[in-house]
């Protein structure tokens, strides 16, 4: 990136104790009625990541079991992908921490009240700095659907994502980096209960599995106040693009890194392997890569 270099990356000593940890600094200043419902499916039908079939060494999608069961009909303009995520639709999203660099208010900068952070394109900071992250592109879609509501679209909601750079820092947070928001952005979902962000490969730190975080709100006023919040979770990146990603220029830190811990030994996507948090994945490094994945709030 276009920051000059910084110190190895250290994880926070607090970063991603666990969901527990997070509310207490949460719940000082947010209404989570709605927060504790998101995990009751337990037993529920497992959700399929979006983006249809996908082909190459970078392409996976979580597992899905048991028939369809949800009854909600998607828009006229709704694509194939869409119809698909509401018809397996059922496990909620799992809750998550949001770590120590959320920049949402909880701990410490927030940029949700920012002008500027409702934006597609989260590659670069915005305000008083116009840093790039650099990196190899990456699209990330989310598909928000209401478990609640017979898993109709969550249109009009809002989704505020955040990740590291490729050297596995946080923007707002990391030494040299206080002054930059960079990989930080909200969106509105469509009336398909779809957000897309355009960003960069996130890279790969000691102690994590390379992960987009993303905080989901019942309304875009609600985002950019840092009001009530539907889910707090995470997206885990595939094995495979991770690998490709990682040998190029500019990731050598996270090749480093990366192969330090697997899923089953991530600390938040462990306990179950990331199933309903593996992304779809596909693209290359040359083009680019596609991430896709349901969010059951």
């Amino acid at each position: 990136m276009t920051t000059s270099p910084q110190p190895p990356h250290e994880p926070h000593p607090n970063h991603d104790r666990g969901l527990e940890f997070d509310l207490s600094t949460l719940m000082s200043r947010r209404s989570l009625g709605m927060f504790f419902g998101a995990g009751a499916a337990a037993a529920a039908l497992a959700a399929c990541s979006p983006g249809g079939s996908t082909s190459g060494a970078a392409s996976t999608t979580a597992a899905a079991t048991g028939s369809a069961t949800a009854t909600a009909t998607p828009s006229a303009s709704a694509s194939a992908t869409l119809t698909r995520a509401i018809a397996e639709c059922g496990v909620e999203i799992p809750q998550e921490t949001a770590g120590p660099y959320p920049g949402d208010g909880s701990n410490g900068p927030n940029v949700l009240e920012a002008s500027g952070v409702v934006r597609q394109d989260i590659t670069s900071s915005f305000g008083t700095s116009t840093t790039k992250a650099e990196g190899t592109p990456l699209t990330v879609t989310l598909t928000l659907l209401d478990n609640a509501n017979g898993c109709k679209p969550l249109a009009g909601a809002a989704v505020y994502a955040w990740h590291c750079d490729r050297d596995g820092k946080y923007s707002m947070y990391d030494a040299g980096l206080e002054n930059e928001n960079f990989l930080r952005g909200v969106q509105e979902a469509d009336a398909n209960g779809q957000v897309s962000f355009t960003t960069i490969f996130p890279g790969a730190y000691k102690g994590r599995w390379p992960h987009i975080h993303f905080e989901v709100f019942e309304s875009m006023s609600n985002a950019t106040v840092a009001g009530q919040v539907l889910a707090v979770s995470q997206i885990a990146m595939t094995e495979a693009a991770c690998t490709e990603v990682y040998a190029t220029a500019g990731y050598e830190s996270s090749a480093r890194n990366f192969p330090n811990t697997t899923l089953s030994s991530d600390n938040v996507f462990g306990d179950d392997g990331g199933i309903y948090q593996l992304a779809t994945m596909s693209g290359s490094v040359a083009g680019g890569y596609t991430a896709g994945l349901n969010v059951t709030v």
